[in-house]
């Protein structure tokens, strides 16, 4: 039985394992996950047939694109044989309708974890699933199999663009979150949000004072018999028009003598005009569940790293303040660039956040740094990156590029081969190099490289004459060489021999070419490198709100 989860944690690994091993039953109150899918493929090729298929090379878990494979097929079967009775019977119904293809591969899988999160969740809690409408009608039957159609509490649809003109069919312009929870006991918080512009009162007017004011009706529907209120006023006669005054004339004479009566200039019945401007940034309505006010993360956005599915601070900040109160636990089992545990962090709730590439958990760590001054293994824990070199080994046996990328995070270099989110990579135009990172120095402010080369297996010292001929063929300021083995002494040799980078900002020289072991690096070993490093878009401060975050703990 898995352990309590005591302190924020980042987690690298596949999160059907992660969660099986690490996550206790009923244990977080929100969980938030927007799976993976290429919902930009052709809409008949998701669904051709994949039976034939009998080799796992091309068959990765979190690809943009799932393929029905081997582990599909394992992964339908466990379902079926030992999963929930009624989960079992949709997911077989739907194999039936669809067959074996992308589609049918992607709610398998996604069914496997889904059963997993409906575990770890509490009775109170409620879970967000983010996807589109290519798949959202049928992931809609699997969680409806699984957390029950009484718990089926909303379909958000989210407007995340603006539409442009396409052939042949309606721009598609929105996302779709399905909202359930595990009981009929949950938290939710009613939020109000701004108006939309488009649907601010009719009823304004412009006041003597050049301001635009809000107006309100004097009179109410139906007709009265006998009193005042059906009398006219001022040559006004409500009943003609079926109505009556809801005021009394003496209230409306002082309401006139204050100048707060407003009468039309094209002769329409009077209105009383309210007694402060209108404000239309401050007008908050309750909201929906069609959202039009958040914008996705467009090209000159502060928020913006880069990251091909990163969402909108925002989008995430409603949610989780809808779902959640101060010190509850957020998990986000697909946590790419990390935007729910970012937004977890600020409102003063605890988090989890999975991912199976080392890419994706280098990246959250820079943005908790940047956000929040946060450090790894001192203000929240990691788990699943290799603690010491035989660790370091094993990654590299396991997968290449996942060791290549998470040795370069250790120095923040950006990768030079590979997608954001993506579990393959490939080599940069120069196969010598693996990573980058740039700096600022210099009065002209313009940006310097430092190239770097990560090697697992054996090193020599024609690797080191390699990375220095790149470095000057490239008009690079440094170049920095991490291996796993151990450096031999012409390595270290030819390494000293490359001379000295000369900082101008800094008026310091640093060693153009640096060789650094994995051990040292994981004992707290850095590049000896010029301050100013930009290799990744910093995150932009977070501007902490007053809650208080409890003491850590389930």
């Amino acid at each position: 039985m898995p352990q309590p989860i005591t302190e924020n944690t980042l987690f690298y690994g596949d999160n059907l394992t992660v969660l099986r091993e690490h996550i206790p039953n009923e244990a977080v109150d929100l969980i938030y996950l927007d799976p993976p899918f290429n919902s930009n493929r052709s809409y008949n090729v998701l669904f051709q047939d994949e039976s034939g298929l009998d080799s796992e090379a091309q068959i990765t878990a979190f690809e943009d694109t799932w393929h029905w494979g081997i582990t599909a097929e394992k992964a339908y079967r466990d379902i079926v044989l030992e999963g929930p009775e009624g989960v079992s019977k949709a997911i077989g119904a739907m194999l039936e309708l669809i067959g074996r293809n992308q589609m049918m591969a992607y709610l398998v899988m996604m069914t496997a974890r889904l059963i997993e999160l409906h575990r770890v969740l509490k009775p109170t809690g409620s879970l967000w699933l983010h996807c589109d409408p290519t798949a959202s009608h049928y992931l809609k039957m699997v969680l409806d199999s699984i957390f029950g159609t009484e718990n089926f509490k909303n379909e958000i649809i989210w407007q995340r663009t603006n539409a442009r003109s396409t052939a042949g069919r309606w721009p598609r312009i929105h996302d779709t979150l399905l909202y359930y929870t595990k009981t009929d006991d949950f938290t939710f918080h009613s939020l109000k949000i701004r108006a939309d512009k488009a649907k601010l009162p009719h009823t304004l007017i412009t006041g003597p004072d050049g301001k635009k004011y809000q107006t309100y009706e004097l009179t109410a529907p139906g007709i009265t018999q006998g009193g005042e209120s059906g009398q006219p006023w001022r040559g006004f006669d409500p009943a003609k028009m079926g109505r009556h005054w809801a005021n009394l004339h003496a209230k409306m004479d002082e309401w006139d003598a204050q100048g707060i009566i407003h009468w039309p200039k094209e002769g329409g019945f009077p209105r009383r005009r309210a007694r402060k401007p209108f404000d239309p940034e401050s007008r908050k309505v309750t909201a929906g569940d069609i959202w039009t006010d958040i914008d996705r993360i467009n090209q000159a956005a502060k928020e913006r790293l880069g990251y091909p599915t990163q969402k909108p601070l925002a989008l995430l900040e409603r949610i989780i303040e809808a779902s959640s109160s101060p010190g509850d636990w957020v998990l986000d089992p697909f946590c790419g660039c990390g935007t729910a545990i970012v937004a977890a962090q600020q409102l003063g709730r605890r988090w989890i956040g999975i991912d199976i590439t080392h890419l994706s958990v280098a990246l959250q760590k820079y943005r908790l740094e940047d956000m929040f001054g946060l450090a790894p293994k001192r203000d929240y824990a990691v788990v699943g990156e290799p603690n010491d070199p035989a660790g370091a080994q094993q990654l590299a046996q396991e997968n290449r590029f996942q060791f290549e990328w998470w040795a370069l995070s250790l120095v923040q270099a950006r990768p030079t081969g590979g997608t954001a989110g993506s579990r393959k990579g490939k080599k940069g135009a120069d196969s010598n190099i693996d990573g980058v990172i740039t700096f600022i120095d210099d009065a002209d402010a313009l940006p310097k490289r430092v190239l770097v080369q990560v090697k697992s297996g054996r090193v020599g010292r024609g690797d080191i004459e390699q990375l220095r001929g790149t470095v000057e063929r490239e008009n690079a300021a440094m170049g920095v060489f991490i291996t796993l083995q151990l450096p031999t002494e012409l390595m270290k040799t030819e390494a000293l021999s490359a001379g000295y980078y000369h900082s101008p900002g800094w008026m310091r020289d640093y060693p153009r070419i640096q060789i650094l072991t994995i051990e040292e690096l994981l004992a707290g070993a850095q590049a000896s490198l010029p301050p100013a490093q930009t290799t990744f878009k910093q995150a932009p401060r977070a501007e902490m709100n007053n809650t208080e975050q409890p003491p850590l703990g389930l």
